[in-house]
C-alpha cells in the first residue's frame, strides 16, 4: 500500500494541471449565423442572392462568398482580387480581402475566398448599403457590386 502514495499525489498533481490549463485555454469564438444570404446587384454581370460564410478564430475571420454572378468565360484559380465591405452595427465598416477562388468554368457562378478581415469581440456586420459593399478585379475587369438587401437570417455576430 504505501507504493501507491506516491502514485496517488502524481495523478493529483497532473490532474491539477489540467484543470488549470483548461482555466486559461483560450475561448472558442465563433460568428453566428455561420451562412448568410444578402442579395447583390452588380450591374451588367448580373446579380441575384449570395451566400456568405463566416468562420473566425479569434480577431482573426473569413468569409467565403457564393454569388449568382456568373463569369462569361473561365477563370483560372486564386485571380479574382476581392474586397467585401460589410457594415458595423454603431458605426465604420469592416473589410474583407483576398486572391483566393476556385477555378470557375464559362458560365459557373462565381465563389471567392475565404476573404480575410480583423474583428472585435461582440461585433455585429450587416450589408453596407453607402458604396459597393463588393468590389471585385476579373481578368483585368472591374466589378463593383451595391448591396440590395440585409442580411438573412440577420447579421453576423462575432464572439
Amino acid at each position: 500500500m504505501r507504493g501507491s502514495r506516491p502514485l496517488i499525489g502524481t495523478a493529483l498533481a497532473a490532474g491539477a494541471l489540467a484543470a488549470g490549463a483548461l482555466v486559461f485555454a483560450p475561448a472558442a469564438a465563433a460568428v453566428t449565423p455561420g451562412t448568410a444570404q444578402a442579395g447583390y446587384d452588380c450591374g451588367s454581370w448580373g446579380g441575384g442572392a449570395a451566400t456568405l460564410a463566416a468562420t473566425q478564430n479569434g480577431t482573426s475571420a473569413t468569409i467565403t462568398i457564393t454569388s449568382a454572378v456568373t463569369t462569361p468565360i473561365a477563370v483560372a484559380r486564386d485571380t479574382i482580387n476581392a474586397t467585401l465591405t460589410l457594415a458595423k452595427a454603431g458605426g465604420g465598416t469592416v473589410k474583407f480581402t483576398g486572391r483566393k477562388n476556385p477555378a470557375l468554368p464559362a458560365g459557373g457562378a462565381v465563389r471567392i475566398g475565404p476573404l480575410t478581415g480583423t474583428v472585435t469581440s461582440g461585433a455585429s456586420l450587416n450589408s453596407f448599403f453607402a458604396g459597393p459593399a463588393l468590389t471585385m478585379n476579373v481578368l483585368g475587369f472591374p466589378v463593383n457590386c451595391d448591396a440590395v438587401t440585409s442580411q438573412t437570417p440577420g447579421p453576423f455576430v462575432y464572439s
